[in-house]
């Protein structure tokens, strides 16, 4: 039975949002912007600390990194040799960027001086009283305590669309870190080296422009859903020709396009992997329902399929494949699934005010400490009203041993009273 509950608002920005990521176990960085025109609208990164305070999540701002004129559409993130990398898709060109994390006092986070040194960082003036009361604070300290920080750098950028007006749409980096995929308007998939951003080889099967990419958790199998209505599943071996070539199969016989593509692994279980994927009704009349589809990995057949009230938007798998999250197209609304079953156990009916555009979950096996809470799972969600929320899945309630024992005990009795008087 899903769970109708909304965890409510983490945090709020002064742009909108289209992409969200993780950084560590409780660091996530949102993107977003308005754009090339003088609107006032920024565009850039703000990465946020989350943490739960006995009741609920609850989000700190750590910094954050203006773009310029070049609004963030697509990003992924990805650690490499205690290094990390963000590539993010600004118009028809790819931007790398080096995310420096290093270990803060923080005395030296509240003054705010921990953020990176370059013009493109905003961080509002301290008044002299503040100034004041955080030296007091300081004073009053006895320990120092040593938090978290990030420092974002570009570095290389590469053009990864070809068209007449050239658009990336999507990127995404291997779970090895060792290959980047980008696509856009011109429907041709590109595979590079990562992080030296190198043209390995083009994977040309699509007709229309790529909605989504994604590599499977051994790195050897790269999914492709385009709008020509077709999803396709590559080797990363340049020589080795298309593996697979899926086509969305609803009940009912109406006709869907694919949207979004994910790979998720499978508990317990090193080198398998399930594959999932949302699609949408081609036919726009009336109310249309969106569905969530599960794949068997390697061979892609269809396992099971569940049907959504709205069309979709947004999908999201847990690190360690024990949950499919979904947004949707039109309320804003959220859910939760189980992996393997594709029951829903999370309904958050308008969590945005709009369609949602990114979906994440909280890592279980990520950099750093986990958060501690009383949730089984946490999936944070993005839209364009500007919003980072929360939506949890409360841990299994368990019963109180004194309740248990006075169960058994009652339970005992009354077998003893009928016994006695049946004369048995």
């Amino acid at each position: 039975m899903a769970r109708n509950r909304g965890d409510g608002l983490l945090a709020k920005v002064d742009f909108p949002l289209y992409t969200l990521q993780t950084l560590t176990n409780r660091h996530v960085i949102v993107a977003g912007g308005g754009g090339a025109s003088n609107t006032g609208v920024a565009n850039g990164f703000e990465i946020f600390e989350l943490s739960h305070n006995g009741t609920k999540f609850v989000a700190e701002e750590v910094m954050r990194h203006e773009t310029g004129p070049n609004v963030v559409m697509n990003c992924s993130v990805r650690s490499i040799q205690n290094r990390t990398y963000l590539a993010a898709g600004q118009e028809s060109h790819c931007q790398l960027y080096k995310v420096n994390i290093r270990m803060v006092d923080t005395a030296e986070m509240r003054r705010g001086s921990f953020r990176a040194e370059n013009g493109l960082v905003r961080r509002r003036r301290r008044t002299v009283s503040e100034n004041d009361n955080i030296s007091k604070m300081d004073s009053n300290c006895n320990t120092t305590e040593k938090r978290i920080s990030f420092e974002i750098r570009p570095s290389d950028s590469v053009q990864t669309d070809f068209c007449e007006d050239p658009l990336q749409r999507v990127v995404t980096i291997s779970p090895s870190g060792e290959l980047m995929a980008t696509g856009g308007v011109d429907g041709i998939v590109r595979v590079w080296s990562f992080p030296q951003m190198k043209l390995l080889f083009e994977l040309q099967g699509h007709t229309k422009e790529l909605d989504d990419l994604d590599f499977s958790p051994c790195d050897n199998r790269l999914v492709s859903i385009a709008k020509d209505g077709v999803a396709r599943v590559w080797s990363t071996d340049e020589k080795a020709p298309p593996l697979l070539q899926l086509t969305c199969q609803p009940p009912g016989g109406t006709k869907y396009l694919f949207r979004r593509c994910k790979f998720g692994m499978i508990e317990d279980k090193p080198n398998h992997y399930r594959m999932f994927t949302i699609a949408n009704p081609l036919s726009r009349s009336g109310k249309q329902k969106g569905l969530l589809q599960l794949w068997e990995g390697r061979a892609g057949t269809p396992l099971r399929a569940v049907l959504v009230a709205e069309s979709l938007s947004a999908l999201a798998v847990r690190d360690d494949g024990r949950y499919v999250g979904v947004g949707t197209m039109f309320s804003g609304s959220v859910d939760i699934f189980i992996a393997f079953s594709l029951q829903r156990v999370v309904h958050v009916n308008s969590a945005h005010r709009m369609f949602v555009t990114g979906l994440q979950f909280l890592p279980v096996r990520g950099y750093g400490p986990s958060i501690i809470s009383d949730a089984q799972a946490a999936l944070l969600s993005i839209s364009v009203d500007n919003r980072l929320v929360v939506h949890t899945l409360p841990a299994r309630g368990t019963m109180p041993a004194w309740v248990a024992v006075t169960l058994i005990v009652f339970v005992m009795f009354c077998t003893f009273c009928l016994c006695s008087y049946l004369g048995i």
